[in-house]
């Protein structure tokens, strides 16, 4: 059984790990119509700010309620109406969003009272948004965790409870974390060719997909909509991607009946059959040619890559689940995991990590674990330790800031696993290391013995 080991340093070398209010603001971020806003101060929302524009390379809307000394130290329930009521008279969203940070949660304000209050107070002025909080303070959890509070807070908060008549084609889909823009969106390819009708709650493919508006937009735009938010207890099932996702589906199940399937990975040819046995199963539909074909193609995928992958020796830090999802399948591929890193100890997932160990910490962690790996798998700050070890750097999560197109890489299901293989293949396959003469032959300049060196002159 895996044993994780809890961090035990006071700081971090080169941390691993974003925050939970980051992970929330990236939630509302898949909503349409959106305004993350940051309960803090404005250092905190500037951070997140610069990782997300660096990482999607996007106009991000994110806002703060600008805490000051005087603020933190009096309450900043006036703070945050402020900055509620100047994003509907400015934006006019549909959503704002609001994540509490370190700053405010240390200080231990109510605020769900505080905006109950405002709602109340301020009803026909906020007349067409809806104000969802996260409680998401920095220094618990990471960015799985403040993904699910939001979308948990979110169907808590708009999703209209009670059994309600199900719609036999209508699927909902709370996808985790970790997966890509490209992720989603083949998902939902995926679920529209058994002839079904996804509702992708949050989708960052439809807000955050590199499409330029014809016009300035001051929220998001496209994305999940409340409307749909609300009417998610009409679907007739639910499907989870990630266990850290699985709080808003028994959420959703309690508020309103729906039934929901937890995936905790969809990369790798056994994951990607259940998926679609599930689709058809559902849809009564046979599995499209399309779909077989691609599926064909990753059977060919695994022949032609696992040649490239048997005994390789593979350092991973990344998030639970996508620790999960990267562990699982390089094993699968004949791989081992020499070093596996994660953000938190808050996540189950991480039971099941194929590996002998899995260390909460940072990418010091990683660099000292990962010595004598053929790969490192992280995201851009782990540029440095594969520098100094000298392996290569498979670039995945959260941010990537240094290549274009990290939110384009299909990662799931067939044509996911196919791509993640030939990838992977190719960069070991950059970085192969001719064979010195020392290494074939391993007794070119070993010690004789005196006396065998003796016993054989006598010979001669």
């Amino acid at each position: 059984m895996v044993r994780i080991l809890p961090q035990t340093k006071a700081a971090a070398v080169n941390p691993l790990k974003s925050s939970q209010p980051l992970g929330a603001a990236l939630a509302f971020l898949g909503i349409d119509g959106a305004m993350p806003l940051f309960h803090g101060s404005q250092g905190c929302t500037s951070f997140a700010l610069v990782l997300f524009v660096r990482h999607f390379k996007e106009a991000i809307p994110l806002q703060t309620t600008a805490m000051d000394e005087v603020a933190t130290i009096l309450g900043g329930a006036d703070h945050l109406e402020e900055a509620i009521l100047n994003l509907k008279r400015r934006t006019k969203p549909k959503l704002i969003g609001v994540c509490t940070t370190a700053l405010t949660e240390t200080r231990g304000e109510d605020f769900a009272g505080d905006i109950a209050n405002i709602r109340q107070k301020r009803a026909e002025e906020l007349a067409g948004t809806e104000v969802v909080l996260a409680n998401t303070p920095d220094f618990e959890g990471a960015i799985e965790e403040g993904w699910a509070k939001a979308v948990t807070a979110m169907i808590g908060r708009i999703t209209r409870p009670g059994e309600q008549a199900r719609q036999s084609k209508k699927i909902a889909i709370l996808p985790g974390s970790n997966l890509t823009v490209a992720d989603i969106e083949h998902l939902r390819d995926m679920v529209e060719s058994f002839g079904l009708e996804p509702v992708i709650v949050p989708d960052v493919s439809g807000s955050l997909d590199g499409t330029v508006p014809d016009r300035w937009v001051t929220t998001t735009y496209g994305g999940t909509s409340v409307e749909d938010i609300r009417e998610l207890g009409t679907a007739e099932r639910c499907i989870v991607v990630g266990e850290h996702m699985r709080r808003p589906a028994e959420l959703l199940h309690r508020l309103t009946g729906v039934p929901y399937t937890i995936f905790q990975s969809l990369t790798g040819l056994k994951a990607a059959d259940r998926f679609v046995s599930l689709l058809s199963a559902i849809s009564g539909a046979p599995v499209p040619a399309g779909v077989r074909r691609r599926r064909a193609q990753l059977q060919d995928a695994l022949l032609d890559g696992h040649f490239h992958f048997g005994g390789k020796k593979i350092a991973i830090a990344a998030e639970p689940d996508q620790l999960y999802q990267l562990a699982t399948f390089f094993v699968g591929m004949g791989s081992e995991i020499a070093a596996a890193v994660t953000t938190t100890n808050m996540s189950k997932i991480l039971e099941k990590v194929p590996a002998d160990s899995v260390q909460v910490g940072d990418l010091g962690d990683l660099e000292a674990l990962g010595a004598g790996a053929d790969l490192l798998v992280t995201h851009s700050h782990g540029r440095q330790a594969a520098q100094h070890l000298g392996i290569p750097l498979m670039r995945v999560g959260f941010p990537i800031f240094d290549r274009l197109g990290s939110q384009h890489k299909l990662t799931v299901l067939y044509q996911g696993t196919r791509d993640l293989i030939f990838e992977v293949a190719n960069i070991l396959q950059a970085n192969r290391h001719a064979p010195t003469p020392e290494a074939l032959d391993p007794f070119r300049h070993r010690e004789i013995p005196d006396e065998l060196r003796s016993s054989s002159l006598a010979r001669h």
